[in-house]
């Protein structure tokens, strides 16, 4: 079941949904809107011929900032990490759900590629995949409507939340776009072979 606005302010004064800072107006109908924070993780050109999954690949971006109201220009087909301005947490009865705004969207900004999906127990700033898929750059500021956060109540509370040890959480607190982290699934023992 998703939650309404109703259901939302309720579980944001029990403290059981945290977003922080909560901008006035930001919970809509079944939604609460989020905005881009001022650091993005940007690719940088590299002689490697191809991304393998198994590296750590901390050294393929540079953290870049976006100052006051001068903008990022996201080009055509071009990626970069960015992030929520808000802090998320949730419980053990809850997932999330991160969506574009229907605005960008129709000018060819997506803001995730496949992780729109917030486990319940999660904790910290979630990690944005923009691409512009359309011809023209567009440009990203410091602060703007980025997303929706939608909200599902489990049939039950969940018995390892994220972060849990053993589940092989990569991103439990991160408060900066963070870089994918793949290769901790070959490095931890949690390859895809599962053992």
């Amino acid at each position: 079941m998703v939650l309404s606005d109703r259901s939302i302010r309720e579980e944001i004064d029990r403290g059981r949904i945290v977003i922080e800072p909560l901008g006035e107006g930001c919970i809509q109908p079944a939604s609460v809107d989020v905005h881009l924070d001022n650091r993005l993780l940007v690719f940088r050109n590299s002689r490697r011929p191809y991304v393998d999954v198994r590296e750590n690949l901390d050294g393929l971006t540079e953290m870049v900032e976006i100052e006051g109201d001068t903008p990022f220009m996201l080009h055509p087909g071009e990626f970069v990490l960015g992030s929520t301005l808000e802090r998320i947490e949730l419980p053990d009865d809850l997932v999330a759900r991160i969506e574009g705004k229907s605005s960008l969207g129709r000018i060819g900004l997506l803001i995730h590629s496949t992780a729109g999906y917030v486990d319940p127990g999660w904790k910290g700033h979630l990690t944005l995949e923009l691409t512009n898929v359309s011809n023209l750059p567009i440009t990203l500021y410091v602060g703007m409507k980025i997303g929706q956060i939608s909200y599902l109540r489990l049939s039950a509370p969940a018995e390892n939340l994220y972060g849990s040890p053993g589940l092989g959480s990569k991103y439990q607190g991160q408060a900066v776009p963070t870089a994918s982290r793949a290769y901790r699934d070959f490095t931890d023992g949690h390859d895809v072979q599962g053992t």
